[in-house]
């Protein structure tokens, strides 16, 4: 194919990375997890998450030493020489996703021009799903099954009456009552909710017009950094945080029915 988006070195280095920690994933093998809790009881983290970022962040070394990289399981890494360009990286989103062989979690890359704060290239590569999802700035959003190579350019759906919504809760239990209390409130323009388990693929089913609408409080910014170009470059409306904690939500989406905050 012809199209720009297959040419851009920032998408296809972003997929090149996303790729790289997704191997990793499909390695998936329940006596190397190592389990362990994070903040909390369920916020697991494991060696495959650890080794899937080490995997991107190799790939990502290895192209553009000069750029900053900010990851989840790791401490930023910021070079002498900075090239005003910042990776987001997760190298598993839907970590209990993975660790219960539910089908639904993926490595998730994003670079972001730190001048004007344009995200501009973004992939999300899902292994046990065989789907990579990706998009530039201003060159569309794209799908692409790994297996049969069937690639499509994404376009998120209009609104309708039968509307569904995909959303997340926290580990903390105060939280998720604010989180269900909104979700209450918003339910009047839905008809339904899903719950995937993994910020990044509630957004690229945005992106492919699956669901009409996406919102969660108190995400990370690698969490949403790829999903949210992919859906935006898809034509979905994008609102990312303006504070953590914070909303972010993609679609077809009240805003005056999300609280600024959760109170704390």
């Amino acid at each position: 194919m012809t199209e720009p988006i297959n040419h851009d070195p920032l998408v296809l280095l972003a997929r090149r990375a996303a790729a790289a920690g997704a191997e990793v994933l499909a390695r998936r093998e329940v006596a190397e997890f190592n389990l362990q809790d994070k903040s909390a009881a369920g916020d697991w983290v494991t060696d495959f998450d650890r080794a899937a970022e080490e995997a991107i962040r190799r790939v990502l070394l290895t192209t553009r030493p000069n750029d900053e990289l900010t990851g989840e399981e790791y401490p930023s890494a910021r070079p002498t020489h900075p090239s005003g360009y910042r990776w987001s990286i997760d190298p598993l989103d839907g970590t209990v996703n993975f660790v219960r062989n539910i089908a639904y979690y993926c490595s998730s890359v994003a670079v972001r021009r730190e001048s004007d704060g344009q995200w501009l290239a973004g992939a999300i590569h899902a292994p046990a799903l065989g789907v990579e999802y990706f998009a530039g700035h201003g060159l569309g959003a794209w799908k692409l099954d790994v297996k049969t190579s069937k690639l499509e350019r994404l376009h998120a759906a209009e609104a309708s009456d039968a509307m569904v919504i995909a959303t997340g809760f926290g580990y903390d239990a105060t939280r998720r009552q604010f989180q269900a209390e909104v979700l209450k409130n918003l339910m009047v323009d839905y008809v339904n909710v899903r719950r995937i388990g993994s910020a990044a693929l509630d957004l690229c089913l945005v992106a492919e017009g699956a669901i009409e609408a996406y919102a969660e409080y108190g995400t990370q910014e690698y969490d949403w950094a790829a999903g949210a170009l992919i859906a935006e470059e898809a034509g979905a409306k994008v609102v990312r945080p303006e504070q953590s904690p914070g909303w972010q939500y993609a679609g077809h989406v009240d805003p005056s029915k999300l609280p600024a905050s959760d109170g704390r």
